[in-house]
């Protein structure tokens, strides 16, 4: 070795140090959006009008009934990594049980005697709940939804994949492809975790974050780590093998993860490999948080929805536009 390659070999090092601290950096900003620093509040909140708390088979629920005589439909609810049962996810559950159908929202890490952080979380958890729903004397098991936000939406587009119970599928701003845990409590340990799921007891494969990321916004970083799939074909989600008819709606302007090219790659795999039909609803002036029912500008600006992309009109736009999308979706898939 020549001395001269000696420093430019430290200054590597030195680099390649430097970009991953950044990196985990800018990986926790992206993720603690919801949370106040290193001490993240996770929610359960009880039941609203004519819902009830479920603890069956260990689970943790708010189960909203529809009016009137069964059978009916159903949609199971999920949220992605503010964890617990939040309020947003709620109201969702009550709109939607308000529109015909029997809703369950559901927690499945976070809360007390739950995972504290996502890794290799149980796909069997959302098995639990569909079997609840498919047992239970109102609701007709051939009518079963399913509806998940972020991280959850990534959950939505595995278990549609894998259970054809699922006969209707919404992804609010989803991944085509597995990503990695998030350990909310202990961020500066996420750039070592695993699969984000688990099933059978094994991890679910997964796409590795890129180590070349060197600055920009999470949504950048998640897009270089995508380049790499080709390297981790087992990562993306085999929406092809699912039963359901699906939904997927992003903002373009997400800085947390590329939401729209997301959807629109598991639109495109599901076209080439004769899938079910998967229709995007992309909003230009939108963010990562646009799921849920209308609001209006003001309220949008208000609840600082703007924090992971888009403009307080455009996020109220897109949300105006798409909830009655949403809803006349589930009724024309599950009856």
């Amino acid at each position: 070795m020549t001395s001269d390659s000696r420093p430019r070999r430290r200054v590597r090092t030195v680099l390649k140090v430097l970009g991953a601290i950044m990196l985990a950096l800018v990986v926790v900003g992206g993720v603690l959006y919801v949370t106040t620093p290193w001490a993240p509040k996770i929610e359960v909140v009880e039941p609203g009008p004519g819902g009830e708390r479920v603890t069956d088979d260990g689970m943790l629920a708010n189960h909203y009934p529809a009016e009137g005589a069964g059978p009916h439909s159903a949609v199971l609810l999920i949220g992605g990594s503010e964890g617990g049962l939040n309020p947003f996810m709620d109201e969702m559950a009550r709109e939607i049980r308000d529109a015909g159908h029997t809703t369950l929202v559901l927690s499945y890490w976070g809360a007390e005697d739950q995972p504290e952080r996502m890794e290799e979380l149980p796909l069997e958890s959302f098995t639990t709940a569909l079997d609840w729903l498919s047992a239970h004397p109102e609701v007709d098991p051939e009518r079963i939804g399913m509806l998940g936000v972020s991280k959850g939406g990534e959950a939505t587009l595995l278990m549609a994949s894998r259970d054809p119970r699922i006969r209707a599928a919404v992804g609010y701003v989803p991944s085509h492809v597995v990503w990695p845990g998030i350990d909310m409590r202990h961020p500066w340990k996420m750039m070592g975790m695993g699969s984000t799921w688990s099933e059978g007891g094994q991890p679910v494969p997964f796409l590795p974050y890129t180590d070349e990321f060197r600055g920009g916004t999470t949504a950048e970083f998640y897009q270089m780590s995508l380049d790499t799939l080709p390297q981790h074909p087992e990562a993306e989600i085999p929406v092809e093998e699912s039963e359901a008819g699906m939904l997927l709606v992003c903002g373009e302007d997400d800085t947390l993860w590329p939401g729209c090219p997301m959807a629109r790659a598991a639109q495109e795999r599901s076209e080439t490999h004769d899938g079910p039909v998967i229709e995007v609803l992309a909003y230009p002036d939108a963010g990562h948080l646009i799921s849920g029912p209308p609001i209006t500008a003001q309220e949008a600006e208000d609840r600082k929805l703007t924090q992971m992309g888009g403009t307080p009109q455009g996020i109220a736009a897109a949300r105006t536009d798409a909830w009655p999308k949403v809803l006349d979706f589930l009724d024309a898939e599950l009856g």
